[in-house]
């Protein structure tokens, strides 16, 4: 068994920890920035209950947030709209988006004015709910104790325990923004109806599968390839030895860093698509200078795993037109080569005419390559987790281009190079720069 040369970092085990919530849910969910926002103007329901009835807490605890972008300022209790406004029927319950006593949006969230117990005699974590946001958009998405139980950049009803309130959240997103909502001056109904019964009660135990570790000796199974989670692209449409896919090759973190360094070298790569790092925390990695990617074509890109913001698009339009500057092979990789990396690399292979399957298995491969580590000896996922897993990819895609206006069908086959080509021309990439691309990868 090969052997690891870096030791253990207590920041990467950190890191990891914050990374690794990522199962996928296998709901559809959807925004559409296209449609401009249209404030209804039905008068707010009158609360079916004394307001005795109802739970109240003490103080206006501040929400969990998907966002560490930014800290936002949270509405006081007493800027908290009294009576509850909200009905329950045979369709779900109606209620409203809440702001402060100004109509302002206090937070990227959105609050609904619905206390958590309430809503949980009519749902129940796990169930997968369809919420219709009155003139702005309808979701799909499960009901979840935080935005961190669904993958990155899913979408969430987060019901808490006590809560006056439920939260509509993305992971590693702002809700607001992706749906254009800028203030509710005019009150904004929301419909919340049930979609699956426990649809989504596989994914709350997805995170309970056991973590990665930094030892190669875990992985007796693994290739040294596939510990460093690095291989080809070659998905449908993508030419021999043009694209591969690692984990970071020179941050010393994971302790995968060498053997990636090493592939990438054998493999040839020219130009290396860094969406990770600063240039000044790449060069600050122990022996950077002495890599075989610090001889190479990079672009440091510093990107947040915020793939609706308009900074995550911005970076891989970048990264994209470097790569039709300098020849390949290229690889793309961010830390563990998982949410960035999978996301702009299914990008790339639906540009060059990927199969639904050809995307959902190459991504589903990282998964398996670090994951369920059991008493230091990593168990191979099951038919069901790697399933699981698969779908995240796809409704990413769909969601991302839908919140540009691309609508991408759910029955097969699906043309993934058109619906690619929109989504970079919303980029602001031109028919010449995708067509150049495409040639790089041929």
């Amino acid at each position: 068994m090969f052997q690891l040369k870096k030791t253990l970092s207590i920041f990467a085990a950190f890191i990891f920890c914050a990374q690794f919530f990522l199962a996928c849910s296998d709901s559809s969910s959807s925004v559409d920035n296209t449609i401009e926002p249209q404030p209804t103007s039905s008068v707010p329901v009158e609360l079916p209950f004394s307001s005795s009835e109802l739970p109240t807490s003490s103080e206006f605890v501040e929400p969990l947030s998907s966002s560490s972008e930014i800290v936002e300022q949270q509405p006081t209790s007493s800027e908290v709209v009294q009576p509850h406004i909200f009905t329950i029927d045979s369709a779900g319950i109606h209620t409203i988006i809440m702001g402060d006593s100004a109509g302002q949006l206090t937070s990227s969230d959105l609050y609904l004015d619905c206390p958590t117990k309430i809503f949980l005699n009519e749902f129940q974590m796990g169930d997968i709910v369809t919420v219709a946001i009155n003139g702005y958009d309808t979701l799909e998405m499960p009901v979840v104790e935080s935005a961190y139980d669904v993958p990155i950049a899913g979408f969430a009803l987060v019901a808490i325990k006590d809560y006056d309130y439920l939260i509509l959240s993305v992971h590693y997103g702002h809700m607001s923004n992706i749906l254009k909502i800028t203030d509710v001056v005019i009150p904004i109904e929301v419909s919340i109806s049930m979609k699956e019964k426990g649809g989504f009660l596989f994914g709350l135990g997805i995170p309970n599968i056991e973590n990665m570790v930094y030892n190669a000796e875990s992985y007796p199974d693994l290739s040294a390839a596939e510990y460093a989670n690095f291989r080809e692209v070659r998905t449908t449409g993508m030419g021999e030895n043009k694209l591969y896919r690692s984990s970071n090759p020179i941050d010393p973190g994971l302790g995968r860093n060498l053997y990636a360094d090493s592939l990438a070298k054998n493999a040839g790569v020219t130009t290396f698509i860094n969406l990770s790092d600063s240039e000044e925390y790449a060069k600050s990695c122990q022996n950077f200078d002495s890599s075989y990617y610090a001889t190479q074509n990079i672009i440091f890109l510093d990107l947040p795993v915020y793939f609706f913001s308009q900074h995550f698009k911005d970076g891989i339009a970048t990264g994209f037109r470097f790569m039709i500057e300098h020849d390949g092979p290229y690889l793309v990789h961010c830390t563990f080569g998982m949410d960035r990396t999978g996301f702009t690399i299914a990008v790339l292979e639906a540009l060059m005419g990927a199969t639904t399957e050809d995307i959902q298995a190459d991504y589903a491969k990282t998964f398996s390559n670090y994951f369920n580590v059991v008493d230091n000896k990593q168990v191979a996922l099951n038919e069901e987790q790697v399933d699981f897993f698969r779908a995240v990819v796809i409704r990413n895609l769909k969601a991302v281009y839908h919140a540009v206006g691309i609508d991408v069908p759910d029955t097969e086959p699906i043309d993934w190079a058109a619906a690619t080509e929109k989504y970079l021309g919303k980029l602001g990439m031109t028919p010449e720069e995708v067509s150049a691309l495409k040639d790089r990868l041929k």
